[in-house]
């Protein structure tokens, strides 16, 4: 559970018997009615970020994995890629450091480092002002890298075009079934790491069929960012939405 909001915790919860509750239900109860606050307030937030990334046709990524599946990796190439083309900026989330936002500068992109202390996922607010510090070009491409994890972020909204989910073939091919509520929330699944597949047991096939049975609709590409190998659908896939979806907002 999130020290800072108690999220993850109401779904499973039974209020079939309230009137019999007893202390520890009533705890449970206390952290049902946190949670709904707390995301209530967030969507507030992410609706102002969502009015303004369409005013000024930003268009916003929320990258979401487990720690380790190369999402930096695949950022400071996706700069080197596209930088000539459109404007960038990140968002970088962690627990601590400045590490991540310092790679990602080095690489040609402006980038400001959200630390969360204990929290483990971002939130609408904190990239409200995030953004306000950034002041992104308008037209341009902003990426959020949401701290590592594959719970947490997935019922907050950001104020993003759209989720990105990734993992690599080093976590295993079940994530989808064990983390199911990310997979349903997100657009597009990164399956990365792929030059290492003659070295790991993971089974490609069995992991797109998981995915697709969670979110049948999911976008899935598979790429190393290290090798740049798939590299360019991304990129692709990146460049067309974004068109997109300034033209879906535009009066």
């Amino acid at each position: 559970m999130c020290t800072t909001c108690g999220c993850g915790s109401s779904e499973t919860l039974n209020h079939q018997h309230a009137s019999k509750v007893g202390a520890a239900d009533k705890t449970d109860l206390r952290l049902v009615q946190l949670e709904k606050d707390v995301l209530g307030k967030n969507k507030r937030y992410a609706t102002q970020n969502r009015e303004y990334f369409q005013q000024h046709e930003i268009f916003a990524l929320n990258i979401i994995s487990s720690p380790g599946s190369g999402k930096t990796s695949l950022l400071t190439a996706t700069i080197d890629a596209l930088k000539d083309q459109v404007d960038i900026n990140v968002i970088e989330g962690d627990q601590s450091s400045q590490l991540d936002a310092d790679r990602i500068r080095s690489s040609g992109a402006k980038a400001i480092q959200i630390n969360t202390g204990k929290g483990c996922h971002l939130d609408a607010h904190q990239v409200g002002h995030a953004v306000e510090d950034l002041n992104p070009a308008d037209k341009g491409v902003l990426f959020i890298e949401n701290v590592g994890n594959l719970v947490c972020p997935a019922p907050f909204d950001l104020g993003e075009a759209y989720k990105v989910v990734m993992l690599s073939v080093t976590e295993g091919e079940d994530k989808p079934l064990k983390y199911p509520d990310i997979f349903y929330a997100a657009d597009l699944m990164i399956i990365n790491k792929t030059d290492l597949l003659p070295y790991v047991d993971f089974n490609m096939e069995q992991c797109i069929a998981y995915a697709k049975q969670i979110n049948p609709n999911l976008i899935i590409i598979k790429l190393s960012a290290t090798k740049g190998d798939g590299l360019s659908a991304w990129a692709q896939w990146i460049m067309k939405q974004r068109v997109l979806n300034e033209s879906k907002h535009k009066p």
